[in-house]
């Protein structure tokens, strides 16, 4: 049954990250949590498919302002042929410089640090946004396959893949074809990256937020207005921290 086989392998890299992975968590959210601390950010960055988790750690119920997304929408998908399709996003992945011209847009400084997703960690874009990080003094946190990075070939003309740049290389354990089910054909179906690399992205905040807790100083936080107690101001209050976050940080 391809279903439960899928869900099978899906618990088993689940169960590989919470038992080989967690010191590497736990080491990346104090470095996370020591930007936002500081009333700095946390940037967090990936492409195409490696979009997901950034989409999915802020803004969202249970997330907190701190974390700041950089969003390319011709990194992302929008469409599979044409314009913001794969070819073209393909295309651009790979192309040298365009990550510095890109971050030119942010001010970037030393007590920010740099999360970045990438299941492969071999495209261009997101060693060059990691490498450009690092130039300018950030830690920088990767998620992506360790496996891949043993044995893929080396195309960055730095001879670096993503791992390598990173302070922190969290391994999704997900191996390096991605797709998890064998169907009886040559390709395998069903991809685990993504739920790997979001199990992740959400074990950073809740550890994160774990640490900033005992610190007093957890920004102000995304809830459902389901919940009880909840103030009908209250995500009003949150989008306006974030456009003070955003503005008084953009203009420095």
């Amino acid at each position: 049954m391809s279903a439960l086989d899928y869900l099978t392998k899906i618990h088993a890299i689940m169960e590989r990250i919470k038992t080989v992975e967690m010191d590497k968590i736990k080491a990346a959210a104090e470095v996370m949590a020591a930007s936002i601390a500081n009333d700095r950010r946390v940037y967090m960055f990936g492409s195409g498919h490696s979009v997901i988790p950034v989409l999915d750690i802020f803004p969202r119920y249970g997330s907190f302002v701190g974390f700041f997304p950089l969003y390319d929408p011709r990194l992302m998908w929008s469409n599979v042929i044409g314009p913001g399709g794969a070819r073209e996003l393909l295309w651009l992945e790979r192309q040298r410089g365009y990550a510095r011209v890109f971050l030119q847009s942010y001010p970037l400084e030393p007590r920010d640090c740099m999360l970045v997703f990438s299941h492969g960690g071999l495209n261009t874009v997101p060693i060059e946004i990691a490498l450009e990080a690092k130039n300018q003094g950030l830690k920088v946190i990767c998620v992506s396959s360790l496996e891949n990075a043993k044995t893929a070939k080396r195309t960055h003309p730095s001879g670096k893949m993503l791992p390598d740049v990173a302070d922190i290389a969290i391994d999704n354990c997900v191996p390096p074809e991605d797709a998890l089910v064998d169907i009886g054909q040559l390709e395998n179906v069903a991809a685990g990256s993504t739920v790997a690399a979001v199990a992740v992205a959400m074990s950073l905040v809740a550890e994160t937020a774990a640490i900033l807790a005992i610190r007093g100083k957890v920004p102000p936080t995304f809830v459902s207005p389901n919940v009880e107690g909840v103030g009908k101001d209250h995500l009003h209050k949150v989008y306006q921290a974030f456009t003070e976050f955003y503005y008084s940080r953009q203009m420095k």
